[in-house]
């Protein structure tokens, strides 16, 4: 016999993954418009207001599910990590945004090398990638691959901010700065849900 309660944390779980969905396109939208020099902050930025929407409808739902249901321990863990997932998935959008003003503010920078910028995309990517498919696989074992990757990505930016300060090209190097400590952002909340993962199955 299914539980009720099964009801509300399968919407729950399905709300999570549109929001996991979108919050990847949009980080995937902000990074391509930068390396092409397009303006996409109004796009970006009706998608980061839409996954803030979405991250409160699934306060509301966690409210609801504890309400009429009081669920055991096993399925409080989730529900108390479905918050901060969805949390995180929002903050994918916001940086995205962040990301996209940049852009927007400075211009296109075509003579800039983006190779960093890059690199460190693909890292990051992968990282959202991996934490989504460790949430919905509830796989503990893909989230050792996102903590590797984090450390990749620290090391990326902590050399670009070497750079940086002896720079002789100041706009494409701070440029890439801004760029990389937004993308060490979206990486830190990549582990977040990690964490969260983990602390599902585990309960630790």
């Amino acid at each position: 016999m299914v539980r009720l309660i099964e009801l509300g944390l399968e919407k729950l779980n399905n709300m999570l993954s549109e929001m996991a969905s979108l919050s990847e396109k949009t980080v995937n939208l902000s990074l391509e418009a930068f390396m092409s020099g397009t303006d996409v902050k109004e796009e970006v930025f009706k998608r980061a207001q839409q996954l803030k929407q979405m991250k409160e409808e699934i306060g509301e739902l966690v409210v609801e599910i504890i309400a009429r249901y009081q669920p055991a321990a096993s399925d409080l863990r989730f529900i108390k990590s479905a918050l901060e997932i969805a949390y995180d998935f929002y903050r994918f959008g916001r940086y995205s945004y962040d990301i996209a003003i940049i852009l927007s503010d400075i211009g296109p920078i075509p003579e800039c090398d983006k190779q960093i910028i890059k690199n460190a995309s693909k890292i990051v990517i992968a990282m959202m990638r991996d934490a989504i498919k460790a949430f919905i696989l509830r796989n503990v074992e893909l989230t050792h691959l996102i903590y590797e990757k984090d450390d990749e990505i620290d090391k990326i930016y902590e050399e670009a901010f070497k750079k940086a300060i002896h720079t002789n090209n100041p706009v494409c190097d701070i440029t890439s700065l801004l760029i990389l400590r937004y993308l060490e952002r979206i990486a830190d909340h990549a582990t977040y849900i990690a964490d969260s993962v983990t602390y599902i199955v585990k309960g630790t």
